[in-house]
């Protein structure tokens, strides 16, 4: 990177979770990011999703504690598009404290 040049951070991954997604799964998907990238955020809507979304990220501040790597999950409210009509989704951002 030249001096000139604005460094950015990358944009976090997000990882959409549906009321279908196996819990544990997600879990190994966010502690896997949040391993390799620092930090992850998690997209749920509705509140079967929003229910798998926060045991998962439960299940990955487990897996991650036995690394050393202490997160807290700040959830948000972001407007999504989907099929040409606006949504709330609820998302997680998971970060180490």
């Amino acid at each position: 990177m030249k001096n000139n040049e604005p460094s950015f951070a990358p944009t976090p991954e997000v990882i959409k979770v549906s009321a279908g997604s196996r819990s544990t799964a997600v879990a190994g998907a966010i502690a896997g990011i949040v391993r390799e990238q620092g930090r992850v955020d998690v997209q749920a809507i509705g509140a079967g999703a929003v229910n798998q979304a926060m045991k998962a990220a439960a299940i990955a501040r487990g897996y991650l504690l036995l690394d050393g790597i202490n997160v807290i999950v700040i959830p948000s409210f972001s407007d999504v598009l989907i099929d040409g009509a606006e949504r709330t989704a609820v998302r997680f951002s998971i970060e180490p404290r």
